[in-house]
């Protein structure tokens, strides 16, 4: 039996990274055409991401971004360029 590997695309691989933190809400845009070639951009591409998870409750905003840049931590800077977080507690919707 033969298996064939389907590549992961990046947002794929940063949804699968992001279900540590058991989001209820996952939205992930890729605004890397709105950015190709601008100064600074040496690789990596932009993403917009909308999160809601219980994990984010009683935590300050910096808190949440850490928690979400620790399970990206080695795709930036070279796979991820740009990352917008906006992250959120499931009673603040």
């Amino acid at each position: 039996m033969i298996k064939t590997l389907i590549p992961v695309t990046l947002i794929q691989e940063i949804t699968n990274r992001l279900q540590s933190l058991e989001p209820t809400k996952l939205e992930i845009t890729d605004e890397s055409a709105m950015h190709a070639g601008h100064q600074g951009n040496s690789g990596g591409d932009h993403f917009k991401l909308k999160m809601t998870s219980s994990h984010f409750c009683e935590k300050s905003q910096i808190i949440r971004h850490r928690l979400i840049y620790q399970a990206l931590t080695d795709l930036i800077p070279n796979r991820i360029h740009a990352l917008s977080i906006h992250a959120q507690a499931p009673d603040e919707l």
